[in-house]
């Protein structure tokens, strides 16, 4: 099984500057010369940026180190030495810079287009016209290059969406996010079909932006401790803010039927506790698997009694799908995400 590349480490190096120049001006008239050696340029700077179009940190699992172009030399007549150009490395939205060893975080790059200078570029070197003094009138050295900064920088996703489909494994989540939305992800009879996290869109009549859904991965008990696809997929429920616990209602026990939610619970609050605030739904899915002689309404009001919003649906039959659209509108218009980190200190 191949791992969602939601997690990288990598090098980042600015450029180094460029030397100084040692040079002096020769004309007929001044036939000793002047210094006129020009200074190097700047060498580039390291930049992360949030781009809406990359989804994941594959890009991190072929290359380690980033580093950026060094400046030229500077040249004679005062001519300073061209700038290194910037290195720009996008990742998603939603990713978080930390230092491995101490972990300390460095920034949250949430919204796009946001930025981040992860590593500066050395300061060029001054050419020997800056030295001329009035015991120094021709100065035959320059300065080297100031080296660029380096650093490792641990990346982390977690991803943004409006709305997050949590669940155990064959719970429906993928055929749901499908039926909401034009999600092309897959769906089979078997645990962890889905090994990564699926996104959608789910567009409204009018012409306000979509909202995203994530369906993350199947939790099973244990999920915190990293069981099954384990604590690397409960991060992405962190940034969601409304929730959607999908429950398979055709594999309840109406003796307990309040089992599969107690279990999706327990993992979630082991997980990180603050989840148990976040706005939530239940959907109960499947119902077109149903025996004639189940309980259902039963069932129902046993989730309501918790003070739940239930909804129970058929991806397969389209039954309750339109009123659990027209409820994620309106229920992710009136959440808000959680709230960022405090920002960090400038690097």
């Amino acid at each position: 099984m191949k791992s969602f590349p939601d997690e990288a480490e990598i090098t980042v190096r600015g450029g180094a500057g460029g030397a100084g120049c040692v040079s002096f001006l020769r004309a007929r008239h001044r036939p000793q010369g002047r210094p006129d050696g020009g200074d190097g340029g700047r060498g580039g700077d390291v930049i992360l940026e949030a781009a809406a179009g990359t989804r994941t940190l594959s890009l991190f699992r072929r290359r380690k180190i980033f580093q950026a172009d060094k400046g030229g030399r500077g040249q004679g007549q005062d001519r300073h030495g061209k700038n290194g150009s910037p290195l720009i490395i996008y990742v998603p939205q939603g990713t978080l810079i930390s230092q491995p060893d101490s972990g300390a975080l460095l920034a949250e790059l949430l919204a796009p287009g946001e930025r981040l200078v992860v590593a500066r570029g050395g300061r060029g070197g001054k050419g020997n016209a800056h030295f001329v003094s009035s015991r120094l009138r021709s100065p035959r050295f320059a300065q080297p290059g100031e080296p660029g900064t380096e650093q490792r920088l641990r990346l982390e996703l977690q991803i943004l969406a409006d709305v997050g489909l949590v669940g155990a494994p064959n719970a429906g989540k993928t055929t749901l996010l499908k039926a909401l939305t034009a999600s092309q992800a897959r769906v089979g009879a078997f645990p962890f079909t889905t090994l990564s996290p699926q996104l959608g869109a789910l567009s409204g009549e009018d012409l306000q932006e979509p909202l995203i859904l994530a369906e993350i991965p199947g939790l099973i008990p244990g999920a915190h401790l990293g069981k099954g696809l384990g604590h690397r997929f409960l991060r992405h429920i962190k940034r969601t803010r409304l929730l959607v616990l999908v429950i398979d209602l055709s594999g309840v026990d109406p003796e307990r039927p309040l089992a599969p939610l107690k279990q999706l619970d327990e993992e979630m609050d082991a997980f990180d506790a603050a989840l148990a605030a976040r706005p939530r739904l239940v959907v109960l899915s499947k119902t077109d698997l149903l025996p004639p002689d189940f309980p259902r309404d039963a069932v129902v009001r046993a989730y309501e009694d918790q003070g739940l919003r239930v909804f129970t649906v058929s991806a397969k039959s389209g039954e309750g799908i339109p009123l659990l659209r027209q409820t994620l509108w309106a229920e992710a218009a009136r959440s808000e995400f959680p709230p960022e980190a405090e920002d960090p200190p400038p690097f």
